[in-house]
């Protein structure tokens, strides 16, 4: 019953922290899968799609590519 109690105290702090990762993916994944799809960068697309890396390839994409997206919108 001890164990118990300390699996649900653990689980109280370590839940937002989960959720806190999560909401951080999701974002920086959908820019960098916004941004890969406007540039037409399938592979970068897939790549950042099926790996999960919290937050780390859509940031290196987002920032290696930065010049990319801004000359494209200026184009249009």
């Amino acid at each position: 019953m001890e164990k118990l109690q300390q699996l649900i105290d653990t689980m109280a702090w370590l839940l937002p922290i989960i959720m806190i990762l999560v909401i951080w993916e999701s974002i920086w994944k959908l820019i960098a899968l916004w941004k890969s799809a406007r540039n037409n960068d399938l592979t970068w697309f897939i790549f950042i799609a099926v790996f999960n890396t919290i937050g780390i390839l859509p940031i290196i994409y987002i920032l290696t590519h930065k010049n990319k997206t801004e000359s494209v919108s200026n184009q249009n």
